[in-house]
């Protein structure tokens, strides 16, 4: 499947990001990959725990063997979780980053993502130049409460705590490492407000689920994650959209209607503060 994009994709940011799914050959397979147990549903406001067990049932070990994975993986424990405290990259963390930008830009969502932002003018057409626009759109830090206490690749992947309240953390890797740890306690999905809007009567096949869950001693009432897709598609997909759409861009998806949240961060506004799923007709 070419990674340069047609005139239509050109013209849909939606086609577009189908596009990328249908190029994701790293994206993981329900029941083959993995499995999870979806268990009850619930409003985002309830107090209630409609889940006993956790949401993975599990990941096959080979998945860890994958590239892109395993370089995302290491990413993960680089950062500090609350906010208000400065980072700082040790010079291993810092090559870290580069590996995976390096990783991703060898995979064909990335590489279809670029070819369509220098085809819009959004991006420039030098692979390294391309690189290191990524570098700063995700890792360069900037502030939330602090001075360099945050940056777009930790809020959107790892999540952060910002006033006693979890926000971010839109990754299911992230989620399912956590969830291993006992760090997470999955509270259930959230129900659609009406009937054909959302994930119903999950099966364990969802590919993009909304959650409530505990992080710590923090409760996040209501989030988004896609389910078992490569780090480089996430990546892609919000970076296409951040660069080639608005801060609300309404996507189709196999069979999801998927409204794509990007907001800017940064001094000069020019940095990814968010980016994150909500599936359409679901209360967020």
């Amino acid at each position: 499947m070419s990674v340069h994009p047609t005139e239509e994709e050109l013209e849909s940011l939606s086609l577009a990001c189908q596009k990328l799914w249908d190029l994701d050959e790293n994206r993981l397979e329900p029941g083959v990959d993995y499995a999870i147990n979806v268990q009850g549903g619930k409003n985002p406001f309830g107090n209630q725990d409609a889940a006993a067990d956790k949401l993975f049932l599990g990941v096959k070990d080979d998945v860890w063997q994958r590239q892109t994975y395993v370089i995302f993986y290491n990413l993960l424990d680089n950062y500090e979780r609350q906010t208000g405290i400065r980072e700082t990259l040790t010079p291993q963390e810092r090559q870290e980053t580069i590996a995976f930008v390096n990783a991703i830009m060898e995979t064909k969502p990335m590489q279809y993502c670029h070819n369509l932002l220098v085809k819009k003018g959004r991006a420039p057409a030098d692979e390294g130049e391309f690189k290191d626009l990524l570098m700063k759109l995700w890792f360069y830090f900037y502030r939330r409460e602090t001075d360099f206490d945050s940056s777009g690749f930790e809020h959107v992947f790892v999540g952060e705590v910002k006033n006693g309240k979890v926000t971010g953390l839109h990754n299911w890797i992230q989620f399912y490492i956590e969830e291993r740890k006992g760090n997470i306690d999955y509270r259930g999905f959230i129900r659609p407000r009406r009937r054909g809007q959302g994930v119903e009567n999950p099966d364990g096949n969802e590919r993009i689920l909304t959650v409530q869950m505990e992080w710590g001693d923090e409760l996040k009432p209501i989030s988004t994650i896609f389910i078992g897709t490569s780090p480089e598609f996430e990546m892609a997909l919000y970076t296409l959209c951040f660069l080639a759409g608005g801060e609300e861009n309404l996507i189709d998806i196999e069979q999801y209607d998927v409204m794509i949240k990007c907001y800017r961060m940064g001094r000069d506004r020019d940095q990814i503060g968010t980016a994150f799923p909500e599936v359409v007709g679901v209360d967020q």
